[in-house]
């Protein structure tokens, strides 16, 4: 069937419709889009309530440019709007299609009408286009308003509509017909007024409206703010307040229509006229913040000192409370030295350099409520030229109105790092007087060099230390001679500080030294009184020093084939395992954190005296036998003693750069005394200390007697025979990294977290080995000491955690068997003499005190302390202690 144009049409009338009506749409849109803008922004002002705290001239003024918009852009809308017609819309759907098949359909054949196969071809092409017709679509109009608005204003208006209907109402509206003379509710009901009480932001309360107040009384925050319209007849209605000032341009009228006020006292506030009320308002006022050093509630001189502690690695800890109504907003600890009580004697009987104070922003909660909380001050001021000296401390706070509170300022030691080696502490003590005055910088010096005059009477156990000491006392002599300036005063306390760490925490690759060292560092904390935490600190490193020790006994013992069997000790000797060494080390912990410094001490020297005469016995793998976690731990250890010959080489060269030569024979300036000694530490040769400069190869090292063995193999590879004859010290690193990838390829399987922290640190050293090499090479010395000592940190690390977990496989191997062979022999005696139980463990099972005496001694030794803690003439560090015991007990 032929489509006709009747029929086409008639089946286009949906599409065509919508297409006119879209057509309609864009055209109003682009005509009256200005407009429909201006109605927008006037309605959300009006909403907003903009004309209620505008003055009235300015409220006319805007309904007269509002009105005035809405003229012209009505004017120019009716101007551009056209209506669209049917061929209009008929057009823009047939442009919509391919070949506008509806225009084709439409057409009549011009020539060729008498032709019939032209007619035929003419009817074929209009089935094909009514066809394609029939899938026309209604076309969507075009509203993009960019071109014509490239400034966006009707988005403008409508995020002001969208805010008022979020803030604002659409009853305020109408409250505009109330500004005209006689007009709205005025004319109705005679004049009205509106008012709101508006607290601070920071308050959080919300703002109250006047109007529906019942109680004739009311309580509002300080600084609140009250705003008053008064609308009707000028005059009909005025103010009286006793609150505060009035603030604005009409302040000496009372009957203004616009009145702001700011609570700023207690009084009365009323509105004479018709309808009007009176309010008897009570100011809340603002407390100032409020903080205080720990917890107020605790009392006691010692307090500061209790609440300011240094946790081991030297930061300062120090607990505050803090409160407000309503919030504190920031606060700062200021910390100045307190010369008076600073004992001015050594360095510091000179005039302190002046320093600013210390200021420390204060820790505020990150979520939560900030009226009141808790937090502690952290910081980390062990460098500072004030550390460990007395202070004063002043905590300040401030909250959103501006007030200021602050604690008072309390006197305490400016809690540091505490040095318990004697070398450490005393060169802490000289880096400290350095700082203290550029004046004391030949005094210093001095100090310095006694010091060091001796090294070879056992005062230094590290060459390295040794050397880095004297390098630092040359170069303070030569600034101090041509003038010590700020900026080599600083670098030279740096160089002091690094080697207080050096001398503190040691460098020592010997396990016997090392547990030596942690021992008398414990020592020495017990007699100055360490805190918790440095307990703690220094506990760690004696267990870490004995379980070294232990392993290194054990190898040496396989190695020499003096280890005993169980079953051949004497009668009345003492098994110990590692349980019980724990047990007399957390003894000693608990002793010292109880104060009972005394006993302590005693534990501690009974545990010296068990380890200097202990045996090893035979484990499994039989006398003489070593298993692949014992060659593998003589092997790290081995290597652990190469790498520290080789720092230990560094730092000579080092050192021969700033005293060429000064490393040969006799040092200029060397003392008679130190000539019998044979040599300086440094120096090659018989006087050498094994284990610091000796290189593998050069004497018999803790290892090394196995004849024609590993070391003589690793001394021939990497070169350490004699000095650097077989190569640079960057070759020998090298070799050493080389063979620390054999040894971990080697390593036993064993798992468990230490096997895998064991693994993990000796890639860590692997890592600093190939740092050290490339400094080497580039003649970085200083940057290759630092590499090469974290990579004997690394071995050290990697070989603990090693230890461990061929420790933990043994247990698991052996199961009971152990505990079995500690408790056979029937009953043994400790060192002490006493009877060591059945238990095991070290100690005794008796009870040394029974019946009601032990409750009697301890009220008579309770009594005691409170008696000599009374005892005014007693010296400072006896009260100290008698006080902190009447604490703990």
């Amino acid at each position: 069937m032929t489509e006709t144009p009747q029929t086409l049409l008639a089946r286009l009338r949906w599409p065509l419709f919508l297409t006119r009506a879209g057509l309609l749409a864009e055209r109003v849109w682009q005509a009256f889009w200005p407009l429909w803008t201006v109605v927008v922004l006037a309605l959300a002002a009006l909403m907003l309530g903009l004309h209620d705290s505008l003055p009235v001239e300015a409220v006319w003024a805007g309904i007269f440019a509002a009105g005035l918009g809405v003229v012209v852009t009505g004017l120019r809308g009716v101007l551009r709007f056209r209506w669209p017609t049917r061929a209009e819309a008929l057009a823009r759907l047939d442009a919509s299609l391919p070949g506008r098949p509806i225009s084709a359909v439409l057409d009549s054949q011009a020539i060729g009408g008498s032709d019939a196969a032209s007619v035929a071809v003419w009817q074929a092409h209009q089935a094909r286009m009514a066809a394609r017709a029939a899938t026309a679509r209604p076309v969507a109009p075009d509203l993009d308003m960019a071109p014509r608005d490239p400034f966006a204003t009707r988005y403008v208006a409508l995020l002001a509509l969208a805010v008022a209907v979020l803030f604002g109402s659409i009853l305020r509206v109408g409250s505009v017909s109330e500004m005209t003379p006689g007009g709205g509710q005025a004319a109705v009901g005679g004049p009205t007024w509106e008012g709101w009480i508006e607290p601070p932001a920071y308050t959080g309360q919300p703002t109250l409206y006047l109007a529906d107040q019942t109680s004739d009384s009311l309580e509002v925050p300080q600084g609140s703010r009250i705003t008053l319209r008064l609308y009707g007849e000028l005059g009909a209605l005025s103010v009286t307040q006793d609150l505060a000032e009035a603030v604005g341009a009409e302040v000496a009228d009372p009957a203004a229509p616009a009145q702001d006020f700011t609570v700023t006292r207690s009084g009365t506030l009323s509105i004479i006229g018709p309808g009007g009320r009176d309010w008897q308002v009570e100011m809340r006022p603002d407390a100032p913040p409020r903080v205080a050093f720990g917890n107020p509630e605790q009392a006691g001189a010692d307090q500061m000192q209790a609440l300011a502690q240094a946790r081991a690695e030297g930061q300062m800890t120090l607990p505050f409370t803090a409160s407000d109504d309503y919030g504190i907003l920031g606060g700062q600890a200021r910390i100045t030295l307190d010369l008076e009580a600073i004992p001015r004697r050594h360095g510091l009987v000179a005039e302190p350099e002046p320093r600013e104070a210390i200021v420390l922003d204060l820790p505020m909660p990150i979520t939560g409520n900030r009226a009141a909380f808790s937090e502690t001050l952290v910081e980390n001021l062990s460098q500072h030229p004030w550390a460990n000296l007395p202070v004063k401390v002043e905590l300040s706070v401030n909250d959103a109105a501006g007030l200021q509170g602050d604690s008072g300022a309390e006197q305490m030691n400016l809690p540091a790092r505490r040095f318990f080696d004697p070398l450490a502490n005393a060169v802490i003590e000289q880096r400290r007087d350095l700082l203290w005055s550029v004046d004391n910088a030949p005094r210093v010096a001095q100090v310095i060099r006694t010091l060091s005059h001796r090294p070879e009477e056992g005062l230094f156990r590290s060459e390295t230390a040794y050397l880095r000491l004297r390098v630092i006392l040359r170069r303070l002599e030569a600034m101090t001679d041509y003038g010590l300036k700020s900026e080599q005063r600083d670098e030279i306390a740096q160089a002091l500080w690094d080697l207080a760490l050096l001398l503190e925490e040691g460098d020592l690759g010997d396990a016997l030294e090392r547990l030596q060292r942690a021992q008398e560092r414990l020592s020495e904390a017990m007699k100055n009184g360490a805190s918790d935490e440095e307990i703690a600190e220094l506990m760690q490193e004696l267990r870490d020093a004995t379980q070294d020790y232990m392993n290194q006994l054990a190898q040496q013992a396989m190695r020499d084939g003096t280890m005993q069997d169980p079953q051949e000790m004497a009668e009345g000797s003492m098994t110990m395992g590692q349980d019980d060494l724990q047990a007399m080390m957390d003894r000693i912990q608990e002793l010292m954190e109880q104060g009972r410094m005394a006993e302590a001490q005693q534990a501690l020297e009974e545990l010296q005296r068990l380890m200097e005469n202990m045996q090893v016995t035979q484990g499994q793998g039989g006398q003489g036998q070593q298993s692949p976690g014992q060659q593998a731990m003589e092997g790290l250890a081995e290597t652990l003693r190469d790498q520290q010959g080789l720092s230990d080489q560094a730092f000579r060269d080092l050192q021969e750069q700033f005293n060429p030569g000064g490393q040969q024979g006799q040092q200029p300036g060397q003392q008679p005394g130190q000539q019998g000694q044979g040599q300086q530490p440094g120096q090659q040769g018989q006087g050498q200390q094994q284990g610091q400069g000796q290189q593998p190869g050069q004497g018999q090292q803790p290892g090394q007697g196995q004849g024609q063995g590993q070391g003589q193999d690793r001394a021939d590879q990497q070169g350490n025979g004699q000095g650097d004859a077989q190569g640079s010290l960057a070759d020998r690193q090298r070799a050493l990294r080389n063979e620390l990838n054999r040894q971990r390829g080697n390593l036993p399987g064993v798992g468990g977290e230490a096997g895998e922290a064991a693994r993990e640190a000796l890639d860590r050293a692997g890592r600093a080995m190939d740092g050290a090499e490339q400094a080497l090479r580039g003649n970085d010395l200083p940057e290759a000491i630092d590499r090469q000592a974290e990579a004997m940190d690394a071995l050290r690390d990697g070989m603990r955690n090693m230890g461990e977990a061929l420790a933990e496989a043994e247990r698991q191997e052996r199961g009971g068997d152990g505990q079995q062979m500690g408790s056979a022999g029937g009953e043994r005696r400790d060192p002490l003499g006493r009877n060591s139980g059945t238990s095991g463990q070290t100690g005794t099972d008796e009870n040394l005190l029974q019946g009601e005496d032990v409750y009697r001694r301890a009220r008579d030794l309770l009594d005691e302390i409170r008696r000599r803690s009374g005892e005014g003439e007693r010296p400072d560090e006896e009260l100290d202690y008698l006080k902190r015991l009447l604490e703990r007990f």
